[in-house]
């Protein structure tokens, strides 16, 4: 979501709830909760090849650690407004080692 414009923006009313109830989740230093339900915007229906998105990944963390942390720093997130650099760490490492656990990575 933060390179690619794929996955539709939440209207006014939905971001303010995402802000208000699941932001601190997302951002916080406390790890995501197992069995989390996944939004349906964001469930995968179609076949992906795995060397593709692999390298697709590869490139995003690279992209991401070459921007460094000063580009994060106030940068608008499409569900809960502008993150401090330590709300975009928290969020990004915590989403990437949440699929990796899932896939047994």
């Amino acid at each position: 979501m933060i390179y690619e414009n794929i996955h539709p923006k939440p209207n006014p009313f939905f971001k303010f709830i995402l802000k208000k109830l699941v932001k601190n989740k997302v951002v916080g230093e406390a790890p995501y909760p197992h069995n989390g339900r996944t939004a349906p915007q964001f469930i995968i229906k179609e076949t992906k090849n795995f060397v593709t998105e692999k390298q697709r990944l590869i490139g995003y963390i690279n992209k991401t650690q070459q921007l460094g942390e000063n580009y994060f720093d106030n940068k608008e997130s499409n569900s809960f407004g502008k993150l401090n650099k330590t709300e975009w760490n928290n969020m990004l490492y915590k989403h990437l080692l949440h699929h990796l656990l899932q896939f047994e990575v």
